[in-house]
């Protein structure tokens, strides 16, 4: 919530190091977070998800069941294929099974390959829609959420079309480095 991954330098007289003008407050073990789910398609950004407590197989199947693919049936074309990595949650027989039932087509997935994985590079962007350059702090966790959400359905149509035109160069660059992580 309090996103203090930056270095902060202060200056300060010889003899006052410890004299509380010059210091940064902290929050132990980082602060609160929220966790959400979201997708996105060439159509632009699709659903988003809060989700309490810690997601496990039972949580994502029920995301996959109550929205994406009721957001996939609604706003996508009849055939598409469905990415994500492989998450021991992603890859559970439970969710297995759930794509073979629901008919999904799952792409296939490399071990280790974050490097091609769209959805992080999006989860950076409203990072840095929500922190720019001001930082603000939030107060608490449904001030966070409802700029996450804020951030999430202004997504320009170009960043999502960015998105999946680095694809090609992105897997390309995986290639040249035989699977090892790479600057893209």
């Amino acid at each position: 919530m309090f996103c203090s991954d930056d270095l902060k330098y202060v200056w300060r007289l010889k003899g006052l190091r410890y004299h509380h003008h010059y210091q940064i407050p902290t929050v132990k073990h980082g602060g609160e977070s929220i966790m959400v789910w979201g997708c996105f398609h060439a159509g632009g950004a699709g659903s988003l998800m809060k989700v309490d407590g810690i997601l496990d197989q039972f949580g994502y199947r029920d995301i996959l069941e109550n929205h994406m693919l009721p957001y996939a049936e609604e706003h996508m074309p009849l055939s598409w294929v469905f990415q994500q990595d492989n998450d021991p949650k992603h890859t559970s027989h439970l969710v297995r099974n759930w794509f073979t039932d629901n008919h999904v087509t799952v792409m296939k997935w490399p071990a280790q390959s974050p490097d091609l994985n769209p959805i992080e590079n999006l989860w950076r962007y409203v990072s840095t829609v929500i922190y720019g350059k001001n930082k603000p702090k939030f107060t608490n966790l449904h001030q966070l959420y409802a700029a996450i959400v804020d951030a999430w359905v202004h997504i320009s149509q170009s960043v999502i079309d960015k998105l999946i035109a680095s694809m090609p160069r992105r897997c390309a660059a995986v290639l040249r480095s035989c699977g090892y992580g790479t600057k893209c």
